[in-house]
């Protein structure tokens, strides 16, 4: 179905591998956090994802959709997905290079972790690469605590998250983590709550300096960063005991999560226009939630 260069579905061959290599391994972090949880806390069995792999409706394609409901992580998705396929004119309008041909690749990982403890922190990681006549990687990764005194960019859990992505930036060129940290403030934004979702972290999309395996070993630098920094911060956190009113804080947070994903979120609309799986796109809804 795609009409484009071979050079550009074997770059495209390579990113599906990496994401999926990912997932596995972020599957695996987050079973082992589920085993290690203190049963005093989270007294039931330790949850193991359940992969689901799906077809595209449209074009050529699908993906695993790996679905977590454990004792420490209460819902988390860790979702892969690849196209072929051909742009709607609509959307062909808002895409570089799709006026010359419609016709894309893609490849991507999105995932969201929706802790049961008020203490732990939602977070969210995506990356992908995309190409039509014209190629790039996007994504990024953004941590949002659930109680006010963690909602401070000098919280710990902020400051290693920050820390992890500026890590992630710096090897490949030392502008990028405050023009990308400065993206995802402004993009993870609920202008009718006039404030942020979290605390941040980075956010870039269309992103070609020119060299691909460049670029492509920044994204893949973006994953590795997620790996390792979120379970610190998950085992410095899932210890430690939480209060009904951490839990409606908790609940009420993630209305705000809720608002933007339905309202603001680019992925979400992505997928849904693009014929992606219903199922994981909206994975990233909370399972309970509340507003007040």
């Amino acid at each position: 179905m795609s009409s484009l260069p071979p050079e550009i579905e074997d770059r495209r061959a390579r990113a599906k591998t990496w994401f999926e290599d990912l997932q596995l391994r972020i599957f695996a972090a987050l079973e082992q956090l589920e085993a290690e949880a203190p049963p005093e806390l989270y007294p039931e069995a330790p949850g193991r994802f359940d992969p689901r792999p799906w077809t595209r409706d449209t074009g050529v394609g699908g993906g695993i959709g790996g679905h977590l409901k454990g004792r420490l992580f209460e819902k988390a998705g860790v979702h892969t997905s690849a196209a072929t396929s051909r742009f709607s004119p609509e959307m062909a309008a808002q895409m570089p290079g799709a006026d010359k041909d419609p016709s894309y690749v893609s490849a991507s990982i999105s995932l969201i972790v929706h802790p049961r403890s008020p203490r732990i922190p939602t977070v969210h990681m995506n990356t992908r690469f995309l190409s039509t006549a014209e190629s790039w990687f996007g994504g990024g990764a953004d941590l949002t605590p659930m109680v006010d005194e963690q909602r401070s960019e000098e919280a710990d859990d902020a400051v290693l998250f920050h820390a992890a992505m500026k890590a992630a930036c710096d090897p490949y060129d030392p502008e990028w983590h405050a023009k990308y940290k400065a993206w995802c403030d402004e993009y993870f934004y609920l202008p009718h709550r006039k404030e942020t979702r979290g605390v941040g972290g980075i956010f870039y999309d269309r992103h070609n300096s020119g060299d691909f395996e460049k670029d492509f070993a920044f994204t893949r630098a973006v994953g590795e960063a997620f790996l390792e920094v979120y379970p610190k911060i998950v085992r410095h956190r899932m210890s430690e005991p939480w209060t009904e009113q951490d839990r409606m804080e908790q609940l009420v947070r993630r209305g705000r999560y809720v608002e933007f994903n339905l309202l603001y979120d680019r992925g979400t609309m992505f997928g849904l226009k693009a014929g992606g799986n219903i199922d994981t796109i909206l994975s990233s809804m909370p399972p309970m939630v509340a507003w007040v």
